[in-house]
């Protein structure tokens, strides 16, 4: 596994395609690793020329885990929050954007089309509005702006986000049975579950890499970062928000909001389309990624 050193952190990244094309770098969501852009999914834009980069978010994966600081409390984050008092948390996103552009320096990558998912959609928002210079184009996946006025995810959603998994070492298969639930609970009801597939990847990650502690610091980077729409005005690439119909952690609304926040952005929305990318839209929305990477022209610097 190759690795660069930006940030004072380590970040751990694997590559596809041929290593003179146009890169697309995949952001990760929150919690999950680089391993969520299957080498299935990537290899179909490695097929159309493009250089495709995945890599493990600082507390997630093989990349830096910041084991120093502990977990946030919550309840005191959010009486802070609701109160309007300042907050003290080990980071934002604005530092995993650097940790994000810091790669792209280590790699010697002038400019790349950026695609997240989830949490890697803010992040990839922040990165095209903070160095617009440097990004060919954007697609949000599953994303959102920080807009606080949009609808919410279902409580119990959001309530088996937060519940703390049984500890894999003590009972594994406690733990397989918590994790494969939120992910089932968040699939959409337009493909099927594929629980095989869904226990292998909850395993794979696991070998890799547990630390919960970490999630919940980029829950809290989250929650830190705040609104992003005054900051999207100043991003000038190709915007592609893509978005399930069915959405039960971020809304639909979410993704509806970060078109209309970006000037020119283009909406797809998918009937039956959870809070996932199941393999049965692979194809299609490979294919919507890359005509919005090739409807993009190099940025002057």
């Amino acid at each position: 596994m190759p690795y660069v050193e930006t940030n004072r952190l380590t970040i751990a990244y694997e590559s596809f395609g041929p290593v003179d094309g146009e890169v697309i770098l995949l952001i990760a969501g929150l919690g999950t690793q680089m391993l969520r852009w299957s080498p299935e999914f990537c290899d179909r834009l490695t097929v159309q020329g493009f250089r495709v980069i995945r890599f493990d978010n600082r507390d997630a994966g093989l990349s830096t885990h910041l084991r120093d600081h502990p977990a946030p409390d919550f309840a005191a984050l959010s009486a802070a929050a609701a109160s309007g008092r300042p907050f003290t948390v080990p980071y934002a996103l604005d530092d995993m954007a650097g940790d994000t552009l810091g790669l792209l320096d280590a790699l010697g990558i002038k400019q790349a089309h950026l695609v997240g998912r989830s949490m890697g959609g803010m992040i990839a928002q922040i990165v095209a509005s903070t160095y617009p210079h440097r990004i060919l184009s954007l697609a949000a996946i599953m994303s959102a702006t920080g807009n606080p006025e949009l609808p919410r995810a279902a409580p119990e959603v959001m309530a088996m986000l937060m519940r703390p998994a049984p500890a894999p070492s003590v009972d594994l298969e406690g733990y397989l049975a918590h994790s494969l639930a939120f992910a089932r609970r968040i699939a959409g009801p337009g493909y099927p579950f594929d629980e095989t597939a869904h226990r292998a990847l909850i395993m794979s990650e696991l070998e890799r890499s547990y630390d919960p502690a970490g999630t919940s610091r980029q829950i809290a980077a989250i929650a830190a970062t705040g609104d992003l729409r005054p900051r999207l005005s100043r991003i000038t690439a190709p915007t592609l928000a893509v978005h399930g119909a069915d959405d039960p952690l971020v809304p639909k609304a979410a993704g509806e909001d970060i078109a209309a926040s970006i000037a020119g952005a283009r909406l797809m929305i998918i009937d039956g389309m959870g809070h996932d990318l199941p393999a049965p839209l692979y194809d299609r929305v490979a294919r919507e990624i890359a005509e919005n990477a090739h409807s993009a022209r190099p940025q002057k610097a």
